[in-house]
C-alpha cells in the first residue's frame, strides 16, 4: 500500500519534466493520476508509461489560458474517477517565445506581461477555484502550485515571469486561510534551478558555474520535486499549509559573496581541521 492509494490526483502540464516526473511518483505511491498537459501526446505518453508499470492514469488536454478548457479538466476528472484529492498546478507558459521577451520592465512588453499572468496566475487561480468543491467534498485535499525561485529574488530579467509567480504564492496562502478548517492544505514547491537532461550533457560549463552558488554538491532533477509534492498531497503532510517550500539546493539562503569565497573557507578547513 503506497501513501496515495485510491486518491486521485490532478497534474497540469504533466508531459515533460516536474509535472511528469510528478506523475509517475504519486502512481508510484498508489494514486489514480490525471496528466493534463496542451501537449496532449506527451503527456499520453507518460500516461501509457505508467500504466505499462501497473499504475492507474489518464491523459486529458488542458489549456491554462482557458477557463472552459480549465473546467471541462475538472469535470472530466470527476466523471472518470469520481473524485479529486490532490490537485498539483505545475503548469506554465514557459514557451521561448514569452520568455525571451520577458525582459526588464522598461523594455517589456505589456502583451507579454498580459499572456503571462493570464496563464501562471490567472489559469492557476481557476484551477483551484473549480477542483475546491471536489478537493473539500474528499474531507482531505490537497493543493500544490508551483512557483520558482525568481518570485522571492530581484533579477535583471524575466518580470512577469517573477512577478505572476509571486501571485501564486501569495494565492497559495490565502487558499490555506480560507480552507484550512475544511480540510484543505495548500502550499507552494519553488524549485531552483532543473537543468534537463540534454542541458547537464552538452552544457557543463554552464551547470558548473550556476552549482558555485548552490549549497548543495549538485543541481537538482525533477524527482527532488517530485518527492515534495507526493509527501504533501499525503497524510504524511497533512500539518504543512500555506508554506513556499523552497527546493532549490540552499541558492536562495546564503549571501551572494559565499560562492567567491568557498575557495577560501575550505581552505581555511583543510588547514585547521584537515578536512572540509
Amino acid at each position: 500500500m503506497g501513501r496515495l492509494t485510491d486518491r486521485t490526483a490532478i497534474v497540469t502540464g504533466a508531459g515533460v519534466g516536474i509535472g511528469a516526473a510528478t506523475a509517475r511518483r504519486l502512481a508510484s505511491e498508489g494514486a489514480q493520476v490525471v496528466l493534463a498537459d496542451i501537449d496532449l501526446a506527451g503527456a499520453d505518453k507518460v500516461a501509457a508509461d505508467i500504466r505499462e508499470q501497473g499504475g492507474d492514469a489518464i491523459a486529458l488536454p488542458f489549456d491554462l489560458a482557458d477557463e472552459v478548457s480549465i473546467k471541462k479538466l475538472i469535470d472530466d476528472t470527476l466523471a472518470h474517477y469520481g473524485k479529486v484529492e490532490v490537485l498539483f498546478n505545475n503548469a506554465a507558459d514557459t514557451r521561448p517565445a514569452v520568455l525571451e521577451n520577458d525582459g526588464p520592465a522598461m523594455d517589456l512588453p505589456i502583451e507579454i506581461w498580459d499572456r503571462t499572468f493570464l496563464c501562471n496566475a490567472r489559469g492557476t487561480f481557476l484551477a483551484i477555484k473549480y477542483a475546491l468543491p471536489a478537493l473539500i467534498a474528499s474531507g482531505r485535499g490537497a493543493i500544490i502550485n508551483t512557483s520558482s525561485g525568481a518570485a522571492l529574488l530581484g533579477d535583471v530579467a524575466r518580470t512577469a515571469y517573477a512577478s505572476a509567480k509571486a501571485a501564486v504564492n501569495t494565492l497559495t496562502l490565502y487558499v490555506a486561510t480560507q480552507y484550512g478548517k475544511q480540510g484543505i492544505t495548500c502550499n507552494v514547491v519553488s524549485p531552483g534551478m532543473v537543468p534537463t537532461e540534454n542541458s547537464r550533457a552538452n552544457q557543463p560549463e554552464m551547470i558548473k558555474a550556476v552549482v558555485r552558488h548552490h549549497l548543495t554538491p549538485e543541481l537538482g532533477y525533477s524527482e527532488d520535486i517530485a518527492a515534495m509534492v507526493a509527501l504533501l498531497a499525503s497524510d504524511e503532510g497533512r500539518f504543512v499549509t500555506g508554506q513556499i517550500l523552497r527546493i532549490d539546493g540552499g541558492v536562495t539562503k546564503a549571501f551572494a559573496h559565499v560562492a567567491d569565497n568557498r575557495e577560501q573557507f575550505e581552505a581555511h578547513c583543510r588547514a585547521n581541521w584537515g578536512t572540509i
